[in-house]
């Protein structure tokens, strides 16, 4: 799982093992790590819930998780919508941007790159 943060954006980027892993499990996580500490490490988590209404970003010292509904999750999971957008309201801050997307293959056709990605739907336009 691929994480983007940009300004008040952060996109995730997930490719075909890990939204079925996501879809199957309820969430999927990753965390990097930034020197020997015990204490630097940053991870970043997906997770999808049956009651959630809309979503939500859930915010813990060394953790960032963003919370799907389950419906809008599986539609995104099971279709070939290609991803999830929403801004989420964050106070006197004002929105966080959130993107969920598939990843997609490269147009290049690198195949180190391209390794359990979705089909790029522009790559017959490349051609």
């Amino acid at each position: 799982m691929k994480l983007r943060i940009q300004g008040n954006s952060i996109r995730f980027r997930l490719l075909r093992s890990e939204v079925t892993k996501f879809i199957e499990e309820g969430w999927i996580a990753e965390t990097v790590r930034f020197s020997g500490e015990k204490r630097a490490f940053f991870t970043y988590a997906l997770r999808w819930e049956a009651g959630a209404t809309h979503v939500e970003v859930r915010y813990e010292p060394s953790e960032a998780t963003v919370i799907l509904p389950e419906i809008e999750a599986l539609a995104w999971a099971q279709t070939e919508q290609v991803g999830i957008y929403s801004a989420v309201n964050i106070g006197n801050y004002g929105d966080l941007v959130v993107t969920i997307e598939k990843d997609f293959a490269c147009l290049d056709l690198s195949d180190a790159e391209n390794q359990d990605t979705f089909p790029n739907p522009q790559l017959d336009a490349a051609c």
